[in-house]
């Protein structure tokens, strides 16, 4: 069974799919308010996710991403962004290393450039890159009992924000804890998936990838789609904060213009945590404007959130920030609070 025929066996279970996503398991609006509240599953075969082996993959991938990929041991994972030679981001990478090769978890819509661009940097070295999207099935687990509930269907499980756990039926990533919620990512094959969804599911609201979406959104964890590739240098979305830039690990495509951003502390646009109170889905790459009508900044990502709006990460410039009176469409833009301090 593939990822995909994974997720098309929830249809069963109430799933509607939409554009190689779970859009909702009847009601939308009662999965976001049961986010905001209790505990939550949802399937993640929306995400892409890459393999990168060989004796040489180590290396390789440190000449391509912003954070050291030697740091990855196996028992972690991090965020790293993937530049062009103008320090542009092209994607925006979850890495981790399992068993003996790297994997990198990014928007799906990017895999096939993403990985078709890889390749042509691979030349002589002894890399192997391929689309592991579905054979490994994914899904992830929020809520005030998350971690109580793995514990009975896992050996182990991890305790620290961005741990990995490697176990007989899988492997747990722990996310960052928002609202007292704790947040796991959980990879696994088809023998084991079923077994381990509807272990969990009996004490969880099954939802869909906008409730997934609203939380990584209230994480501060940005994401890099077809429209907003080549708009966004590291910092402007916060990057730095989420220590997923390594300043000291050598050299990488677009690094001369990241760490020039960094030693000169000219980061003049950082990406905010918002409310627009609209019924339009606002969508990313879309732009925001000040009470002059000038643009300040785009839309990053944004979900349906559990007040009937939209809540999105939004890039702007920090003094149009500090002036306030930003609007989407003619919709004020509310800033809300971010996990995480402004200031590296």
């Amino acid at each position: 069974m593939t990822a995909t025929e994974w997720q098309k066996s929830l249809t069963l279970q109430g799933a509607v799919i939409e554009n190689g996503a779970v859009k909702h398991f009847g009601f939308l609006s009662s999965e976001l308010i049961a986010t905001a509240k209790t505990n939550i599953l949802c399937d993640l075969t929306h995400l892409g996710l890459l393999e990168i082996n060989g004796a040489d993959a180590v290396t390789f991938l440190q000449g391509q991403v912003t954070n050291d990929v030697k740091l990855l041991t196996g028992n972690n994972a991090h965020y790293t962004a993937y530049c062009n030679p103008k320090g542009r981001m092209l994607g925006l990478f979850l890495a981790f290393a399992h068993y003996d090769h790297l994997h990198l978890q990014f928007n799906r819509q990017l895999l096939e450039p993403i990985m078709k661009r890889l390749k042509m940097y691979v030349m002589r070295s002894k890399v192997e890159i391929k689309d592991v999207s579905e054979s490994i099935i994914k899904f992830g687990i929020n809520g005030p009992q998350a971690s109580s509930l793995l514990a009975p269907v896992f050996s182990k499980t991890p305790t620290q924000d961005y741990e990995l756990v490697s176990v007989e039926n899988g492997a747990i990533l722990k996310l960052p804890t928002i609202s007292n919620n704790s947040r796991y990512e959980i990879f696994t094959d088809a023998t084991n998936a079923p077994t381990i969804w509807n272990a969990l599911k009996s004490n969880c609201q099954l939802v869909g990838k906008p409730c997934w979406d609203w939380v990584e959104i209230q994480a501060g964890i940005p994401d890099i789609a077809p429209a907003t590739q080549e708009q966004f240098v590291p910092q402007m979305l916060n990057l730095d904060l989420l220590n997923a830039i390594n300043f000291k690990k050598g050299c990488y495509t677009g690094q001369e213009i990241v760490a020039r951003t960094h030693y000169l502390g000219s980061v003049k646009r950082r990406t905010y945590v918002t409310e627009i109170n609209t019924m339009q889905p606002p969508q990313a790459g879309e732009k925001v404007l000040d009470a002059t009508q000038n643009e300040v900044g785009q839309i990053v990502r944004a979900s349906n959130n559990p007040s009937n709006g939209f809540d999105a990460l939004v890039e702007m410039r920090i003094d149009a920030q500090q002036v306030g009176n930003i609007t989407w469409n003619n919709i004020p833009v509310t800033i809300k609070h971010l996990p995480y301090p402004l200031e590296a």
